[in-house]
């Protein structure tokens, strides 16, 4: 059985690092594939460029982005991701730096499902992903009629 994919999009080298320890550690149960730019994660996403040969009927379980990246905005690429029907549904959690947290909380209304802000702290940063991953494990297995 394949794993399920998470697309994890950040052009920090040192961000990107720390977020994959912190997955890593904690017991993280997905694919993971790294995109460094917003232009990158589109082309995963819809199946463009090198990735002209994924499936496009296997989207992501849940995609980590960056707010400020390189080429194409992580809220480019947000906006783009709920305009098209095939990414629509695809969770979508903004990593954010304290500065931009008003940039993530705008992107609430735009069909943002979360943020978490990084922190240099790495326990805090590891703390708020678990509590992220437990959110939407939680989520996922809820029943629709409740």
């Amino acid at each position: 059985m394949d794993l399920p994919t998470m697309l994890v999009v950040e052009d920090n080298p040192d961000h990107l690092e720390l977020t994959l320890i912190t997955l890593e550690q904690n017991g993280e149960t997905h694919h993971i594939v790294v995109a460094r730019d917003g232009l990158e994660a589109l082309d995963y996403l819809f199946c463009q460029g090198v990735h002209s040969d994924r499936n496009p009927d296997e989207q992501p379980e849940l995609v980590l982005l960056d707010l400020g990246l390189p080429k194409i905005s992580g809220l480019e690429v947000l906006r783009r991701m709920r305009e098209d029907p095939r990414t629509f549904f695809v969770p979508v959690v903004m990593l954010t730096s304290a500065s931009e947290q008003s940039d993530a909380i705008l992107a609430l209304k735009g069909g943002l499902n979360s943020y978490v802000s990084k922190p240099l702290d790495f326990r805090a940063f590891q703390a708020r992903l678990e509590d992220v991953r437990e959110y939407w494990r939680t989520s996922n297995l809820a029943p629709l009629n409740s």
